[in-house]
């Protein structure tokens, strides 16, 4: 068992940042704050900031709310809606398949630990599984990469949205910049590829005491 243990410890490291990228990624889905929009025209956008996110838009108004008060309006995407970029629309499928392959990644390596902790010498108990693991980290690294980079550099490059008049959208801001759900989308990825990365580094040791069984 000793022999086990010693030789997992890169794997219970991929467990522990796959966890924490994970949560990352399940996290900058859900969050608004994909896109900054920064718009001249606080008629109805009181703060002249709206956030853009993959699955909705919402923005502080003050119009017809009480002095001292305000409210935030949030309007959510359809799935009928012609008007939304292709990379949103990709970040909506993608980081939904990159949360469930993180989750069966996480899956085999507490499975593949558990064996070795609890001193299970069989390989084919504990090998595939660390295999297994390692792609589907990668897997889900890569599916959040490319919708992270790719509303990146629409962020970078002020790409407009035609949002339809019911949205109290601008077509297009005064400036935009990149929201808290891409440094957390990067930061998910490292993490996700390097859990990946240290999962497939598993060597299974070759003892006189460990019961092969192909």
């Amino acid at each position: 068992m000793s022999s086990l243990v010693s030789t997992s410890h890169l794997q219970l490291a991929a467990f522990a940042l796959g966890t924490v990228g994970w949560i990352l990624c399940t996290v900058s889905m859900g969050i608004v704050e994909w896109r900054v929009w920064h718009v001249d025209n606080t008629t109805i956008i009181s703060s002249g900031i709206a956030w853009v996110g993959i699955w909705k838009v919402c923005f502080i108004s003050y119009l017809h709310v009480s002095p001292g008060y305000r409210e935030q309006f949030c309007h959510k995407f359809s799935s009928y809606d012609s008007f939304i970029p292709h990379e949103i629309y990709a970040a909506q499928g993608l980081l939904l398949i990159a949360m469930f392959m993180g989750l069966l990644g996480l899956a085999a390596t507490i499975f593949a630990l558990r064996n070795v902790y609890m001193g299970i010498t069989h390989k084919t108990l504990i090998a595939p599984f660390f295999l297994v693991g390692g792609f589907f980290y990668i897997f889900a690294g890569l599916c959040v990469l490319i919708p992270v980079s790719w509303n990146f550099y629409s962020v970078t490059h002020n790409q407009s949205i035609a949002f339809p008049p019911s949205y109290y959208m601008p077509s297009s801001p005064a400036a935009q910049e990149a929201g808290a759900a891409i440094p957390a989308g990067i930061v998910a990825v490292i993490l996700l590829l390097l859990s990946g990365m240290f999962s497939l580094s598993y060597r299974f040791p070759m003892t006189t005491n460990t019961i092969m069984k192909s």
